[in-house]
């Protein structure tokens, strides 16, 4: 049996799933910590846990690494 790379399966997780395709997920409605508007999001959020929508999830997301790339740099410059 050959293995086929043509199917990358995983729905629409940007594939790689080696064929497993777990269907649609349940949305659910929530609220955006950061900036207010209301969301769907793929998990049942929790009382008193923050919830992003998509849009402040990515800014925070490439904020962090940012952050943890200049981080680096600098422990670079003082190692040397």
């Amino acid at each position: 049996m050959a293995f086929d790379r043509g199917r990358g399966g995983g729905g629409n997780r940007g594939g790689g799933g080696f064929g497993r395709n777990f269907g649609p997920r349940e949305m659910h409605k929530a609220t955006c910590s950061n900036c207010g508007n209301e969301c769907e999001v793929p998990f049942k959020p929790a009382d008193g846990r923050p919830v992003y929508c998509r849009d402040c999830w990515q800014s925070m997301r490439n904020q962090q690494q940012w952050t943890y790339r200049n981080n680096i740099i600098e422990i670079f410059k003082v190692s040397f």
